[in-house]
Order: structure tokens, then sequence, then C-alpha cells
């Protein structure tokens, strides 16, 4: 947002009675010093509440309104930033669990978000704090802690506040990737695989901004995904980088590697049941939950992934997503997979079909990107949500607490 609209828009005549009251009156003497309000002043404002009261009061706000109440006060900026106001929102049911969408061009970043039951897109705008390169961010991938979501390509990193529309760029990874594993475990950010000059597992300290090896991978993957689970990150699929068969590469396609991040030591699972190669995966639920396939048909599987209860570590063939006809199970067709509390989020993603479709001299009717289909975990049961905004082209989607 520009300063002349942000000078026009925080004018006392847009300012709400919760926001004005903010500021003391002029006349009165706490606006000039930090003297204590006498006990029989009946003038008391929002200003002068203890931090406890005012983030009750805060955590009340209707969510669109959110974005503009850092740019009150430098201490309501603050305190919308600790951990404090999460656990309030949390604690009342106003943080809402939301899809976010992105989608990078060679000059521009777009994103959309669609929140249940809302049956829409909104499309949202951000501000890059510097001049930002998006051609650098080609094959990135997405992880959110709490509002802010962090784009990290193989030389690069940005993380945008969903709440300010603000873009501020962060250190990049040590290790260049691409098509990598990546999954926010216990606050931080776990990345692994993608790499053929190492098999070292990364992690990401939001707090101190810096990357440092946690682990070596027990087997090198490239276009693997990422999930989490219980405090275990998984590395899910793709192919052995520098394989000599199409016997290993098999293998790696439809196995799992599973790190416990606070005991630092990998786990042992068996591999996707019934073979296939993994399409797409993420967590719901307190399950990992994946879509494989078989060349001609899609396989869709829950893998028990909360050690707190029985079944931890089994699979389970569920119903496989309706696609429409003309959908085709091809080269030209991407999935991603995100979970959205206790649903799963398929979005079809198509990935250079313009060349495809070029060099067969062919044009596929009714073929588009952008399908959203809705998994219901707890009813076993699809539905079909509205389709991304054509704006929204080869994007990546991840969930969002805001």
């Amino acid at each position: 947002m520009s300063a002349a609209s942000t000078s026009d828009s925080c004018s006392s005549r847009h300012f709400s009675w919760l926001m004005k009251s903010c500021f003391p009156h002029p006349h009165h003497p706490s606006a000039f010093s930090p003297t204590t309000i006498p006990a029989a002043d009946t003038s008391t404002t929002i200003s002068s509440l203890p931090d406890d009261l005012l983030l009750e009061c805060l955590c009340r706000v209707p969510h669109s309104t959110l974005p503009s109440l850092p740019s009150v006060c430098r201490r309501w900026a603050h305190l919308l930033n600790s951990p404090s106001f999460h656990l309030f929102r949390l604690r009342h049911h106003t943080l809402l669990h939301t899809l976010f969408s992105i989608s990078i061009s060679n000059s521009a970043l777009f994103a959309a978000t669609l929140r249940f039951p809302d049956p829409s897109w909104r499309l949202s705008s951000f501000v890059p704090s510097i001049d930002n390169d998006f051609s650098l961010f080609s094959h990135f991938r997405l992880v959110s802690l709490g509002r802010k979501v962090y784009i990290i390509d193989r030389a690069a990193m940005l993380r945008c506040d969903t709440w300010t529309g603000t873009i501020v760029p962060k250190a990049g990874m040590t290790f260049p990737r691409k098509k990598f594993a990546a999954a926010a475990v216990d606050g931080r950010i776990l990345v692994a695989g993608g790499c053929a000059r190492t098999s070292a597992v990364e992690a990401y300290d939001p707090d101190e901004n810096a990357w440092r090896v946690v682990s070596h991978a027990p087997r090198r993957r490239y276009g693997c995904i990422g999930a989490s689970a219980d405090g275990v990150f998984y590395v899910i699929g793709g192919l052995k980088i520098g394989h000599d068969s199409a016997g290993a590469a098999h293998v790696y396609a439809g196995s799992m590697d599973l790190y416990d991040a606070a005991a630092g030591g990998w786990l042992r699972s068996r591999s996707v049941p019934g073979g296939g190669c993994v399409v797409a995966a993420c967590a719901a639920g307190g399950d990992v939950y994946i879509l494989t396939s078989h060349a001609v048909e899609l396989a869709f599987w829950r893998f028990g992934a909360s050690r707190r209860r029985e079944g931890f570590g089994e699979w389970r063939r569920i119903r496989s997503p309706p696609l429409p006809a003309q959908v085709r199970l091809d080269s030209a067709v991407r999935f991603s997979c995100v979970g959205v509390e206790d649903r799963v989020v398929l979005v079809q993603v198509v990935g250079c079909i313009d060349d495809l479709l070029r060099r067969s001299g062919r044009v596929e009717r009714g073929l588009k990107e952008g399908l959203v289909l809705v998994y219901d975990c707890g009813g076993d049961e699809w539905s079909r949500a509205a389709d991304m905004p054509h704006l929204m082209r080869r994007a990546a989607c991840v969930c969002v607490e805001c």
C-alpha cells in the first residue's frame, strides 16, 4: 500500500471506535507523559489496558480488519506478531485454516485464497520490500509457519506475510536444490533431496534466519514430496539420483523416508502397497495421504502417522478422486495435495500443456488447470470446490493459519 493511500485510510473518518480509542485524548496528561491514570478517572482508553486484556479484544476483530491493525501503533504491531496473539485466536476459535495458492511469472507474483466453507476464491496482492527477481523462482516449494508463507527455490527464499501483504527476502538454503521435499516441523522448515552433491537434511530457524544441516537422508531423491505429521518429516517418492537401473528408480518412486525431528533419527516404513509412482502427498487430520499413479489410473492411500494411537505405519486404500473424463493421466497433468484441517484438497495443475499440444498438433477440449477436489477425511467423501482463478497458472498451494 502506498504512503498516500495509507494516510487516506488512516483518517479519523475511517478509524473504527476501537482503533481511535488507542489514542489518548490530546488534552489528557497521559497523552504526553507516561504518568499513571488515577483510579477515579473514568476516561480510560484501550491503550491503558494490560496486554492480556488488549489481546482479548484484538483476537475478536474480524479477519478482514487484521491487515490494518499493525499500523495503529507500535504496541499493537508487537502484540499482533507475538505467539500470544496466535494462542488467543486459537483459544477463541477465530484462527482460520486457509488454502493459499501462489503463482509466479518472471516479473510478478499472484496469490489467491480459499476458505472453507466459503465456496469462492479471493485474489490477494503482495508488495515486495525490495525489487525481487521472480525469475529465480521457477521450481519453488511452499511452506507455511503460522500466517507466513515461505517461497523456497534452489538459490533464494522469500517470506510472504498473509496479513500485511508484504514480501521480504530471507536466507537461501546452503545446498542448491531442485524438486526437493519441504515441510514445517515443530516451528522449523525442513528440506531434503533434490541435490546430487549431498544427502544432507537442512533445517531453517525463522528466528535466526539461518539454515543448518541436522541429518543425512538414507537415500538421495529427486522429485520428492515433503509432509509433516506428529513431529515426523516425510520425504516421499521421487527418483534415485544417479540411479543405475530402472528397478532402483521404481523402488524410490513409491517409498518414504521418515525423520523424527525431536530424536534426530530415521524410522522404518513400508513402501506404498501396490506400487505406482507418488504424484502428490500431504498430511491432514494426523495422517499422511498419498496419491499414486499407475499410468492409467490413480490410487489414494492413507498412512497412519500418529504414534500415539494404534495403526501407526499402517496403509489403507481409500476412495480415489473422481476426476472428470477429460482429465487424462499423462505427463502434462500435475497434482498438488494440501491438508486443510480434516480435509485433503487436491488441485490439478497442467504443466507445459501448450508445448505438448503444439508438438502433437491437436487441441484438447475442456482440458484446463485449476480443478479443485476436496476429500473429507472423516466422511470418506469427495466433493468439488470452485476452480482456481485463470490467473493462477502452475500454482503451488499450502495451508495457512490466519
